[in-house]
């Protein structure tokens, strides 16, 4: 199918009022507005309510993924604040980084993080302003990060956060991620059990969140936009859930288009999974026919983002923007810390 869609279509006006900075207090007091791919009819009720939507035989699909606390705050040896946000593990403590001041890090700069425990070298310049930075410790990196870094929150939440854990999802495992895969942080562990409960089976894939998912989309012509790339797994546990899901006609019900881009990405063309790990740069839009995914629970995006257009090939541009405007319109919450969506 020929797409003659431009990034402007994918434009809605959001008032900055409505951008959640801060999380609720309960996970799963978030708003739900449900949307009938079909119809485009719209509901309106409470994340606690999600099992009213679900039904036996039906499957979720969860990214794991954690969220790295990749924000450093470092001094130069002159005494100069600077920031390091780690991106890319290159193996060996190098890794990929944004930084600023970058005319301050250039080749051969020192940056000392806390009292000293962790100090690093900028080996070289990158392309796009990044720099590859070594790292010198003692100890485990993990550990060391976890006491000094903070979330890198995403560039229109201005809020510090209070709990670092609250940008993350309760069943987040597999440390990598530079951002929350944000539709996960509506559950909390007795929704899951409850959902569980009623027949519902619940797997796991990881796709570890790049910054590239804030990248907006410059092409006028939407196919023209290159899209970032991004590793993920899917273990065999989860294949065989999602194949035995497929032919017993339940529902796959991927939480979160981290989740939807790694089934798409390694399904095969009649929709059966196998078990599998790699980069993908999956770029959906309408047009595209879904070979896995039945329906989709996720946050609401910005516009012209290519995750609007995601949700558009499943539900309809025309539909999707409707209920864009109808949430705009309702006071609903928008973003990272902001309310859901379900798409069946």
């Amino acid at each position: 199918m020929v797409c003659l869609l431009k990034t402007s279509d994918f434009d809605f006006q959001l008032p900055e009022e409505l951008i959640a900075q801060t999380p609720l207090e309960r996970r799963d007091t978030s708003r739900l507005l449900t949307l009938d791919k079909h119809s485009g009819a719209v509901g309106h009720h409470y994340f606690y309510d999600l099992p009213a939507f679900l039904r036996p035989g039906d499957c979720l699909v969860l990214n794991d993924s954690r969220v790295l606390p990749a924000r450093l705050i470092g001094r130069r040896p002159t005494g100069g604040t600077c920031e390091v946000l780690l991106l890319i593990d290159r193996g060996g403590d190098l890794w990929e980084c944004l930084v600023r001041p970058g005319r301050k890090l250039r080749t051969g700069a020192q940056i000392i993080f806390g009292d000293g425990q962790l100090t690093a070298s900028v080996e070289a310049e990158l392309d796009d302003g990044k720099r590859a930075v070594r790292f010198h410790y003692q100890g485990i990196f993990l550990e060391i990060l976890e006491q000094l870094g903070k979330m890198p929150l995403p560039p229109y939440i201005k809020a510090e956060l209070q709990d670092q854990e609250r940008y993350q999802t309760v069943y987040s495992r597999v440390v990598g991620s530079a951002a929350a895969p944000t539709a996960g942080l509506h559950f909390t562990p007795e929704l899951l059990a409850q959902i569980q409960g009623m027949g519902i089976k619940v797997c796991y894939v990881t796709l570890h969140v790049g910054l590239g998912t804030f990248r907006p989309v410059k092409a006028e012509d939407i196919q023209d936009h290159e899209m970032h790339s991004e590793f993920c797994m899917i273990p065999q546990e989860t294949a065989d859930t999602i194949n035995e899901t497929k032919q017993s006609r339940g529902r796959v019900i991927c939480v979160g288009t981290t989740s939807c881009r790694t089934v798409e990405s390694f399904a095969a063309e009649d929709g059966t999974m196998s078990e599998c790990s790699g980069w993908t740069n999956i770029f959906i839009y309408p047009g595209y026919r879904f070979k896995v995914l039945d329906a989709l629970i996720t946050n609401f995006h910005l516009p012209q983002s290519t995750l609007i257009m995601l949700v558009s090939a499943l539900a309809g541009r025309e539909h999707v923007l409707d209920a864009y405007e109808t949430a705009v319109r309702e006071r609903y919450r928008f973003f990272s810390f902001g309310d859901a969506m379900m798409i069946s």
